[in-house]
């Protein structure tokens, strides 16, 4: 189960990282690792609340109506746990009269990373972001297993 993917074996259940990472047209996203859900009659499993149905490592699923993705993994940890790699667009910004939502650029309804929301601000004003503490980097998914 190694070869799924390479997390650190020191993650533990309650332990959520965060990372964000840049994306066309100034989009934030966020990533962060989770315990998975898991159904006792598929236990090999990640089990994907907004679809309803299961799911297996190495693959992703979007959380349609929310903006974002998910994708089963399989820890490094004695013994193996699985853990769910979800990607959306993170906190919003604080509150900043001279920033508003660019309704032209934010479409709510694309695919993830282009339903994020998109800021647009006066000129030298900047978006401040709630400071959300980290653990460790989530690692990149760079490959899935062979069926």
């Amino acid at each position: 189960m190694n070869r799924y993917f390479g997390l650190l074996a020191a993650v533990v259940l309650a332990v959520v990282v965060l990372a964000a990472d840049e994306k066309k047209d100034d989009i934030k996203t966020y990533k962060r690792l989770i315990p998975a859900d898991v159904l006792r009659d598929f236990p090999g499993m990640c089990f994907a609340s907004t679809r309803c149905a299961t799911v297996e490592p190495g693959k992703t699923w979007e959380l349609h109506p929310f903006c974002g993705r998910s994708t089963c993994v399989v820890s490094e940890d004695k013994p193996p746990r699985l853990l769910e790699l979800v990607e959306d667009c993170g906190p919003l910004p604080l509150a900043n009269p001279k920033c508003k939502l660019d309704e032209e650029k934010t479409n709510k309804t694309a695919a993830f990373p282009f339903c994020c929301p998109i800021f647009k601000c006066e000129e030298g004003a900047k978006l401040e972001y709630p400071e959300i503490p980290t653990v460790a980097p989530v690692p990149e998914v760079t490959s899935t297993p062979k069926a």
